[in-house]
C-alpha cells in the first residue's frame, strides 16, 4: 500500500515598505520608468511583490486533508487566537517571528501546494528570510517539472506555461470556488495595516489557502494525470 503523502497549502500576504529598505530615491527610480497612472500602479504592485521593497504581512499553512493549520501575521504585541472552529491557530508577531515559526512548521511536510509559488511565494519567503538573517529550513523550489514536492497550481493549470496565465481569482470563478475576499474583491493590504486591521490580513491569507486547497482538489481529481494514476 502506497504511503500517504503529507501535504500542506501555503499562501502569503505582503505589503510594500514605506519607505522601502533601499530608500526613497530607489523607489522614485523604480517608478520613474512608468508612464501614466496605470503603469505607475503596476510598478507599485511589483514593489509589493519583491522582497527588497516589501515585507511579509502574513503567511498561512493549511492541511487540505484535516482542515487544520496556522496563520502567522504581523502584529507585534497582539494576542494569539484561533478561528471560531478552533482548527486554525492565529499567531501574531514581528516579521522575524513569523518567518521563524513558518520554517519550523513547514519543514516536515513532503509536499507543498501553492498558486504562483515558484515565481512569487517561495522566492519571496526564502529571500526575505535571508535578508533578515533567518536561514530557510528547506528548499521550497525543487525540480520544477514534477508536483511531488512542490505543486504550483499556476504551473499545472497552464501546463507549464503552454497556455495563458490567469489570476487565482479568475480560476476560482471559472471553477465555481469562492475567491479570496469574496465577490467584492481583495482589500488593499496596506489600507488594512494602516488602520490596524491586522486580523483581517490573517483571515485573507487563510481565505487564499482555502481557495488554493479547493483548486488543488479539483486539479488532483480531474487533471493531475488524465487516463492514469495521480502523479507523485
Amino acid at each position: 500500500m502506497r504511503e500517504k503523502i503529507s501535504e500542506v497549502v501555503l499562501a502569503v500576504e505582503t505589503i510594500a515598505t514605506t519607505p522601502p529598505p533601499a530608500g526613497v530615491r530607489e523607489r522614485e527610480f523604480l517608478l520613474s520608468w512608468s508612464h501614466g497612472d496605470d503603469e505607475r500602479q503596476e510598478s507599485a504592485l511589483r514593489m509589493r511583490l519583491a522582497p527588497l521593497t516589501a515585507r511579509l504581512a502574513a503567511v498561512a499553512l493549511l492541511n487540505p486533508r484535516t482542515g487544520g493549520g496556522r496563520v502567522w501575521y504581523e502584529h507585534p504585541g497582539g494576542a494569539p487566537g484561533a478561528t471560531p472552529d478552533g482548527r486554525i491557530a492565529l499567531i501574531p508577531g514581528t516579521e522575524a517571528t513569523l518567518l521563524t515559526g513558518f520554517w519550523r512548521a513547514v519543514a516536515p511536510f513532503r509536499r507543498i501546494i501553492t498558486f504562483n509559488g515558484r515565481f512569487f511565494v517561495c522566492p519571496f519567503l526564502m529571500l526575505r528570510s535571508a535578508l533578515l538573517g533567518i536561514p530557510p529550513a528547506r528548499n521550497l523550489l525543487p525540480y520544477r517539472f514534477s508536483p511531488s514536492e512542490h505543486c504550483d497550481l499556476l504551473d499545472q493549470l497552464t501546463f507549464y506555461g503552454a497556455t495563458r496565465r490567469f489570476s487565482l481569482e479568475a480560476y476560482c470563478r471559472g471553477f465555481g470556488i469562492p475567491p479570496p475576499g469574496g465577490e467584492a474583491g481583495r482589500p488593499e493590504i496596506s489600507s488594512l495595516a494602516a488602520t490596524g486591521r491586522y486580523r483581517e490580513i490573517a483571515e485573507l491569507a487563510l481565505e487564499t489557502c482555502s481557495a488554493v486547497a479547493e483548486l488543488y482538489s479539483l486539479w488532483a481529481r480531474l487533471l493531475s494525470s488524465p487516463g492514469g494514476a495521480e502523479r507523485t
